[in-house]
């Protein structure tokens, strides 16, 4: 790839997010922060809801189908003979595009794992992992210190590493020894505390922030993700200072498509989530449960058929009062059949329908809505991707 002419050293940090959840989540208040901060930031995650461009944003804009065509077909020139996947021509396109535009810091949201992923090519200046669960169990390993050790790749000699979580799995800071990284986790190094329904304070071991706001994400694990992305931002410090102010402002601003994204109605609320494993079903099952509703809660779910769709669909049911199922049209998708098959598994009682599409599930369940009910729709990025185009 010389011919890309990129620099031995980049001129900005890198920051690299891995995790199971709460990555784009990560990402987001990053950006938001950092942005606030006055800085030009450039943002690459996955995968996209709408449209492609989501993926690559510079100073929170997606980039433009003109440039994207620019990026890759630089890199078509580049490759010559070297065979690339779609996700390593979009990570090395975000890359380039980043220098192009001279931003002052890089956020990378690992796709899976982190060891073996695209994005680990470019090494971190600050990694942080935000929790590890079941997932993409096929590639990663079947228990958490076996996940836990992929994403600990993103780790670098001599550089620091940030875990969201409070009881991690031994791996990650076994692979830190190793190779040097200092880590930073949550209830050791920093930590942080709610002092009322609007506001939390945030402390490590030489520094503490009193009154911050919420943030503007909903669910009360979003402070985990916000505690670890203070650590990273006050490791980052010295070559990019951040306000209080700006902290403050980014976290009161914060916005992340599908992710509990409410939309009001009439004639109902709907409420869309990519949710789609079982620790992401807690979470929003948690985050339904504080959510007032005098009616009832109708669940449109599409789903990969690799995924734990049993569990997922066990977490959700003390929440719903009715499913609607659709089959997702994509090469991994699940047909309503199959997701049916694992209602009657889980043995609820509420009743269900099922329909050949997302988009047909969709509008049954807001046929049979009334007034005071809420729709809630998740189980895959395609899920949220299609019902946001209907309810938008």
């Amino acid at each position: 790839m010389s011919a890309m002419n990129w620099p031995a050293v980049f001129p900005f940090p890198v920051i690299s997010v891995a995790g199971t959840n709460g990555k784009g989540s990560s990402v987001a208040m990053l950006a938001a922060v950092l942005g606030a901060a006055g800085y030009r930031t450039g943002a690459y995650t996955s995968p996209h809801l709408l449209r492609y461009n989501e993926r690559i944003q510079i100073e929170g804009t997606p980039v433009s189908d003109h440039c994207l065509i620019a990026a890759f077909e630089k890199l078509e020139s580049a490759r010559a003979d070297t065979s690339l996947s779609y996700f390593e021509f979009g990570t090395l396109a975000a890359m380039d595009l980043f220098l192009d535009a001279g931003v002052d810091v890089a956020i990378l949201e690992v796709g899976m794992g982190g060891r073996l992923d695209a994005v680990n090519l470019f090494p971190a200046d600050v990694a942080l992992v935000t929790n590890i669960a079941m997932d993409h169990m096929d590639w990663l390993g079947t228990d958490r210190e076996a996940i836990g050790k992929e994403k600990a790749g993103i780790f670098r000699a001599h550089h620091p590493a940030v875990i969201g979580e409070s009881s991690p799995p031994a791996s990650l800071e076994q692979h830190a020894q190793q190779i040097g990284a200092s880590l930073c986790c949550l209830d050791r190094e920093y930590g942080y505390h709610r002092t009322d329904a609007l506001h939390w304070c945030w402390r490590s071991q030489g520094r503490s922030i009193e009154n911050l706001p919420v943030p503007a994400l909903s669910g009360k694990f979003q402070l985990d993700n916000a505690a670890a992305v203070l650590m990273v931002l006050e490791l980052l410090s010295a070559r990019l200072p951040v306000s209080s102010r700006a902290l403050r402002q980014g976290l009161e601003k914060v916005q992340l498509p599908g992710r509990f994204q409410v939309i009001s109605g009439p004639p109902t609320e709907c409420i869309i989530d990519v949710a789609h494993n079982p620790a992401a079903a807690a979470m929003l099952a948690d985050n339904l449960r504080q959510r007032a509703c005098e009616g009832r809660t109708l669940a449109v779910v599409g789903m990969l058929a690799d995924k734990a769709i049993d569990e997922v669909l066990s977490t959700m049911s003390p929440v719903v009062d009715c499913w609607y199922l659709g089959g997702l049209e994509a090469p991994r998708g699940a047909s309503s059949e199959r997701l049916a098959a694992a209602l009657a598994t889980v043995g609820t009682d509420e009743p269900h329908s099922t329909a050949d599409t997302v988009e047909a599930a969709w509008a049954a369940a807001l046929a049979n809505a009334e007034p005071a009910d809420r729709i809630v729709a998740f189980g895959s990025f395609l899920t949220a991707g299609a019902i946001l185009q209907l309810a938008s």
